[in-house]
């Protein structure tokens, strides 16, 4: 195949990720995989506008294009609540299952990328390469990205979005501010896919849960190759969010691509796709010798029992064996149920990792609930961190942190790191600020916070 194939638009199908169908379609085929992560999308529709056919034909010209409509918009089963981005990560994770993808370039657009990091550093194993165009590593202003908008500010759009989004003028005029380089009939064809693609609640929920979505500690850690593009005059992210996020990815290459479209399918698509091409050709000349990554991110649970040593001064050594296999399995069962690896049991207490770190404090929180009813109270510590691989367990300077987090917790208490916190946004899950800690043994000071019951 080549760049001039045309494809007529694929079936759609469907993956089954927890308890949600998403769905996707696959085009073209070649010794590579792309997932394509839009914004809000609407598979079908999509297919309706000549401009965007063409940069998905292209995308697929030689290669396996995978694209997917996120859960709660599009083709995609609606969702109570607001997905997160752990759950998000599920759904890529089963449609490339479904579509027989082993690994694959995860590309992502504008508020896609922080899921495409954090996708990437957590299955370096499923990904081959990332790729982030016109994108941010976090949504409001920071000391480190100043040029952000405000959380006020934030909360307007949020607000707009959902006292507006639906009127074809206002979705007309947004799509024209965002992407200039539209036609009319383009403007109006995109606004209608936005209107059928997501309800005017759901947008402005997931504007909301993104307020406090974060993964700029997350970009020192990924370690696949990288393409970070962006338009020098888009207006929807600066291209300062760009050069950070390629200058805290370690080997990341960073193109400035010309003009203002947020939408790749518009404006120039020669410069951009000479520097996707050059780049697609170095992961695809490395893919077969890839070989098992040796770290990846995950987060750490730490619990032991408080008081241990009086309980069993207490019980005898028989009565504190029987209590300790109880507790033992009321953990396990916890770990079993939210996909927990135990990693290892040392006398009262248990260290497990997990892919996502809203599971880790929900099973935390699980377990902590459940020991009054064995008479035991236990303290949870968590922390999300790069961790070395080894002999398929972790291990390294993220665990020490996990195990010292847990050690500042109070009885009954489920104590998590800053990374952690911004990392579960929009999960509801609420914190408790207990400030900063100096962690034994890590160097510098640590925001730690305890998970609201």
């Amino acid at each position: 195949m080549n760049r001039d194939t045309v494809f007529v638009q694929p079936e759609t199908r469907y993956a089954r990720s927890g308890d949600v169908n998403v769905a996707y379609q696959v085009i073209g085929e070649g010794p590579v995989d792309i997932v394509y992560v839009d914004v809000i999308s609407h598979l079908e529709l999509a297919w309706e506008s000549p401009a965007h056919a063409a940069f998905l034909n292209r995308l697929a010209s030689s290669r396996r294009l995978i694209t997917l409509d996120q859960r709660g918009t599009g083709m995609s089963d609606r969702f109570a609540g607001t997905p997160t981005l752990e759950m998000r990560m599920d759904d890529i994770r089963a449609v490339m299952d479904a579509a027989g993808s082993e690994r694959a370039v995860v590309f992502g657009l504008g508020d896609a990328g922080p899921l495409c990091v954090l996708f990437a550093a957590t299955y370096p194993e499923r990904t081959s390469a990332l790729v982030l165009i016109n994108s941010s590593p976090r949504w409001v202003r920071s000391p480190e990205l100043p040029w952000l908008q405000t959380r006020a500010e934030a909360e307007l759009f949020a607000e707009a979005i959902e006292r507006r989004r639906g009127e074809a003028a206002h979705d007309f005029d947004f799509g024209r501010r965002i992407s200039p380089g539209m036609r009319d009939e383009e403007a109006e064809r995109r606004a209608r896919v936005v209107r059928l693609a997501v309800s005017p609640g759901s947008a402005a929920a997931y504007v909301r849960a993104n307020l406090d979505t974060d993964v700029c500690d997350v970009l020192p850690l990924l370690r696949v190759p990288t393409l970070v593009m962006h338009r020098k005059e888009t207006t929807a992210w600066d291209m300062r969010s760009g050069r950070y996020l390629a200058d805290h990815i370690a080997g990341a290459r960073f193109v400035e691509l010309p003009g203002a479209d947020f939408s790749p399918s518009l404006g120039d698509q020669e410069t951009l796709f000479a520097a996707l091409e050059s780049f697609l050709d170095v992961v695809a000349q490395g893919t077969s010798s890839e070989t098992e990554p040796d770290r990846v991110l995950a987060t750490v649970l730490f619990t032991d029992i408080v008081g241990a040593t009086s309980h069993a001064a207490e019980l005898g050594d028989r009565g504190w064996r029987e209590l300790l296999e109880h507790h033992h399995e009321a953990v396990r069962t916890q770990l079993g149920r939210y996909r927990g690896k135990e990693v290892d049991t040392a006398g009262d207490g248990f260290f497990a990792s997990f892919d996502g770190p809203a599971r880790a404090i929900t099973c935390a929180a699980a377990i902590v609930e459940s020991m009054p009813e064995l008479g035991l109270e236990v303290r949870a510590g968590l922390h999300t961190g790069e961790c070395e691989l080894i002999d398929g367990k972790v291990a390294g300077i993220a665990v020490h942190t996990g195990a010292r987090v847990a050690s500042n917790a109070e009885p009954g208490e489920v104590l998590v790191s800053s990374t952690v916190k911004d990392l579960v946004a929009g999960s509801g899950i609420a914190f408790q600020d207990r400030g900063l800690h100096e962690l034994k043994g890590i160097p510098g000071e640590w925001h730690l916070y305890a998970v609201a019951r």
